[in-house]
């Protein structure tokens, strides 16, 4: 009979989706953008399966075991202020509450059994929020700080909103210094909302040059809980640390389905 654990298949990584007006309104669909199941296709090398937002009609803990990785993906809605005691938001603010109620458990029920995470832009809000960080709401209306967001002008090109807009400030001794090395990183920035006051559990993996935090890392990670604020899934083949982030978040998840697979055979 043969063994396995040889050649076990492929982990499984969830895909977070937002609930979306598709059709001009006309209906809603679970949608997430093809670049993020690409990337973790192509450069993870693991199988994405797209999560729907259900909300509160899911429990996380239930997708938590089925799953090896989860992928936080970017979102045009912003989380919701009252998950962080914050001010609420003007009338005319783009909300997913069915995305903030499936996202900030999952976060806490994979911390909690070792699943890698990997937030992209809104994923790394909400993993602070999930852990019990804040937000700062539309940065660029700070004075201490500068203009984060993609392109303001008239239909610009995937090229303009994606184009490297600033430089990263590692924190030595990190992760992220460790990967890129001598290398210099530069990365794309399209968000208006970034983190305030830091979630006691994560640590400061690189700062933008005006001092937003644009990555972070669970403390004493023993997987792979890592979140960034720019859209590591652009074109990550022609940037050395984000295909090496998502590299290394395939090699996690790998680990997390060899354990899961030794915890079942061994039952």
């Amino acid at each position: 009979m043969s063994n396995p654990c040889a050649n076990p298949p492929k982990p499984l990584i969830g895909v977070i989706s937002s609930l979306t007006d598709l059709a001009n309104g006309r209906f809603k669909g679970y949608v997430t953008g093809a670049k993020n199941v690409d990337a973790v296709q192509q450069f993870s090398d693991c199988v994405p399966v797209i999560v729907p937002c259900l909300g509160e009609r899911m429990e996380a803990e239930d997708i938590v075991s089925r799953i090896d990785g989860l992928l936080l993906t970017g979102g045009r809605a912003n989380v919701e202020p009252h998950h962080f005691d914050g001010a609420p938001f003007p009338d005319d603010e783009v909300i997913d509450p069915a995305r903030d109620y499936t996202v900030l458990p999952l976060v806490r029920a994979c911390v909690g059994a070792e699943v890698p995470v990997f937030g992209i832009c809104r994923g790394i809000q909400e993993m602070n929020v999930a852990l019990g960080g804040t937000l700062h709401y539309r940065i660029h209306m700070m004075d201490e700080f500068g203009d984060h967001r993609m392109p303001q002008w008239e239909n610009p090109t995937p090229e303009e909103v994606f184009e490297l807009r600033h430089a990263l400030a590692l924190s030595p001794g990190g992760l992220f210094a460790e990967i890129v090395g001598d290398r210099t990183a530069r990365v794309n920035s399209l968000h208006g909302q970034g983190v305030a006051r830091l979630a006691p559990s994560l640590e400061v993996e690189a700062l933008a040059e005006d001092g937003i935090i644009e990555a972070v890392r669970l403390k004493n990670d023993p997987t792979f809980t890592v979140g960034v604020q720019w859209h590591a899934e652009w074109k990550p083949g022609e940037c050395f640390l984000a295909k090496e982030l998502f590299r290394r978040f395939g090699d996690a998840a790998r680990e997390c389905a060899r354990r899961k697979l030794g915890t079942a055979t061994a039952a």
